[in-house]
């Protein structure tokens, strides 16, 4: 059986405590906690669940923002099975006692948090060193999950949602506990393996697979609809993880900031034929976890960037952080201001404290009584995939009275909510009959909209298509068939000066790629991501964890993942670092209403892709692999996957690292492949090239700018 005892030649040196508390390998996680007498440090947080004494039970805590009540709708019967699973996870003798709170929290949220046991510990992402465990990955992966749920970074910290209303990290807090502790005494011969949250046990296992098996939300097909996730949920016996929340490897707002200003770069290039977006209009919605990021992508692309948000909260953080630079509950300021930064061709990024309907309407508005268009692109990035659940807030109500009656009265929510979007939807066709381009953000607005009965559809049109396109059917559908995604890497050491090492290798790691040669409409990515590098660091863009995002392709993974395992190996970097992605990547998601909706062949709903890149990395040396049912569109709409791989300065994690991040591009790219678009067939060396079937995409020409 391995120890880690320390780091790698070159990096810092570690004395692990050993642990030796330990159930036997497969037995439930119900059973495998130890007590603690209090919760305030990490060495507490990894040795289970505290019991005695218990900790106080604080209930929600006031001044953190809290998500939606819910309403599963739960029958007598399905109530006490839902008090009974929470209680598995603790002894007989305080059962009693804890049955009387969870029934209580059931009652009044639709779900049991077990707030109890919220840590009183701060929630973030500690130094790697920090950590009492037996190997580097158990390590890696702490730290990665205590980030989802820093305050900082989450959404509902409390209710261990870490972005888009409902990604879940964990079902309730017992299971944060209890995987900590697992974790803790995991050796590099076993795998822990999640269940939608539960952690079902530490398994035998080699030192080459993977140290951590994730599965969300793997419900039987004909149960998948969104009334049967509320009541699994609300019984905890599975969970949403969206993409990187389930998976612990959401790394802030950066996660998507990369992806969003690629996205408005060439929407300006294709629908505007433009390379300078000075003076230029983006109107959207949403300031949250992943919307957020249209604020900060707004600036660096150098556009004028106006972001409705209902959510005092969450609009209020954004700006503190300084990804908003101004804001403003008045919607005469607003326009006043969007008026003026137009005329003068300013950057800015302005969060409008109230409803995106209100706004399109008044642009309507202001188009029809004195002739002046004051949009040029527009998108929505509210959670529409959780309309009726806090996803989407009705224009008819306020904040606090659209809270109230989405607990109180469901259906009239519903209804409202529905009437809102027909209502969005006629202001944003009335633009649209000028100058001013539209596209859905792949959160499942349109599809939504169409539900609603609002004038969507496009004539002739497949199940996929509706009269604006979605942005990976315009935009970055050609990125992935180039084989470009959203890899990233976390320093575990939390130095910025780490950080600043990965931000000098990878553009050096570009550049050399370019130089050895590549095609232009490849060497245009690589042109935008190396400017993109080269200015992340002035953009302020970490929250949380030291990490970094890049949209690159095979070559350029594969080349940055070795550039960086050598300077751990040498000391230039202090610590191992995680490599990952979105799970919104060239490879990782079957989605027919966003990342496979340019698909063309009747496939779009298959999701062989997303499992076997999930099965693949798994055998070619992920650290962890994650499988979701939901993500971005929403519950039973989406099967995606995502990895996180430790890079730790051995030759080992080298050749794991060009193993896995080799599959992880070409699986994607390789279906595509026979019949593909030309973007596809532009991907440089592609080792699949011509062999086995393709998902046929449209044909099209890669964006160019031209």
């Amino acid at each position: 059986m391995r120890e880690w005892r320390g780091w790698p030649r070159g990096g810092r040196s570690l004395t692990c405590r050993p642990l030796t508390a330990q159930s036997p390998p497969g037995l439930p996680a119900v059973w495998t906690s130890t007590s603690v007498s209090g919760m305030s440090s990490l060495q507490a947080l990894c040795s289970g669940l505290p019991l005695r004494p218990l900790p106080e039970n604080c209930g929600r805590r006031a001044g953190v923002p809290h998500a939606p009540v819910r309403t599963p709708n739960l029958s007598p019967a399905e109530e006490q099975l839902a008090l009974r699973n929470a209680l598995r996870y603790f002894p007989v003798d305080v059962q009693e006692l804890l049955a009387a709170e969870f029934a209580q929290e059931l009652r009044l949220y639709g779900h049991i948090y077990m707030y109890r046991f919220y840590p009183d510990l701060e929630m973030k992402a500690y130094p790697i060193e920090q950590y009492p465990c037996r190997t580097r990955a158990a390590a890696a992966i702490m730290h990665m999950i205590m980030n989802n749920l820093d305050p900082a970074v989450a959404q509902f910290p409390q209710e261990l949602v870490t972005y888009g209303g409902n990604g879940q990290v964990f079902s309730n807090w017992a299971q944060f506990w209890l995987t900590m502790s697992y974790l803790a005494k995991m050796t590099e011969e076993q795998t822990l393996v999640m269940y939608s949250g539960h952690p079902l046990g530490l398994f035998p296992s080699s030192p080459g697979a993977p140290r951590l098996v994730i599965t969300n939300g793997m419900v039987i097909p004909n149960y998948s609809s969104r009334a049967e996730y509320e009541r699994l949920f609300a019984l905890g016996v599975t969970m949403y993880g969206q993409m990187t929340a389930g998976s612990y490897c959401y790394i802030g707002p950066q996660g998507i900031v990369h992806g969003t200003v690629l996205t408005v770069l060439n929407a300006g290039r294709r629908y505007l034929g433009a390379e300078d977006l000075a003076g230029k209009v983006f109107v959207t919605s949403g300031l949250g976890g992943m919307s957020g990021a249209q604020a900060k992508a707004a600036v660096i692309v150098g556009c004028i960037g106006v972001i409705a948000e209902v959510d005092k909260a969450a609009l209020e953080k954004r700006h503190k952080q300084g990804w908003l630079m101004e804001v403003t509950d008045s919607l005469d300021r607003c326009i006043e201001r969007l008026r003026e930064a137009r005329r003068k061709k300013e950057v800015l990024s302005l969060g409008y404290h109230g409803n995106v309907v209100d706004l399109w309407e008044r642009l309507v508005h202001e188009l029809d009584t004195t002739g002046e268009l004051l949009v040029d692109l527009g998108s929505d990035q509210t959670s529409c995939h959780n309309p009726f659940n806090g996803g989407y807030y009705p224009v008819q109500l306020s904040f606090s009275e659209a809270q109230s009656l989405m607990a109180s009265d469901p259906a009239a929510f519903k209804g409202l909510v529905q009437e809102s979007l027909r209502r969005q939807v006629s202001a944003i066709n009335r633009l649209a009959q000028e100058h001013f381009f539209f596209w859905d953000y792949g959160n499942a607005f349109l599809l939504e909209a169409q539900r609603a009965g609002a004038d969507v559809e496009k004539k002739g049109a497949n199940k996929t298509e509706f009269r604006y396109p979605s942005y990976v059917q315009h935009i970055m559908g050609d990125i992935f068939s180039q084989g470009f995604g959203p890899f990233r890497w976390v320093c575990t050491s939390g130095d910025p000066q780490d950080l600043a090492v990965t931000d000098q290798l990878a553009t050096s790691v570009l550049e050399g790629v370019i130089a050895a040669g590549v095609k232009a409409s490849v060497k245009l990515q690589y042109l935008d991501n190396i400017r993109w590098i080269r200015e992340a660091a002035r953009h302020r863009l970490v929250v949380g964890s030291q990490a970094r995002i890049l949209y690159s392709d095979q070559k350029g993974r594969v080349a940055i993942a070795v550039a960086i395992n050598q300077a751990i190996a040498c000391g230039k970097i202090k610590a191992p670092v995680v490599l990952s992605r979105d799970h919104h990547d060239v490879s990782g998601t079957d989605s027919p209403f966003r990342e496979t909706s340019n698909i063309d062949d009747g496939s779009a709903f298959c999701a062989d892709m997303a499992v076997q890149n999930f099965v693949g990395d798994a055998c070619r040396g992920a650290t962890w692999v994650a499988l979701h049912n939901g993500g971005g569109v929403g519950w039973g709409e989406v099967i995606n996957g995502g990895f996180g791989l430790v890079l730790d300065g051995t030759p080992e994690a080298e050749q794991k690292a060009r193993m896995m991040l080799s599959w992880d591009v070409s699986n994607g790219v390789g279906l595509k492949l026979e019949g593909a678009s030309s973007s596809s067939q532009d991907t440089p060396d592609s080792p699949v090239r011509g062999v086995g079937w393709g998902r046929g995409v449209p044909s099209r020409s890669p964006i160019t700018g031209s």
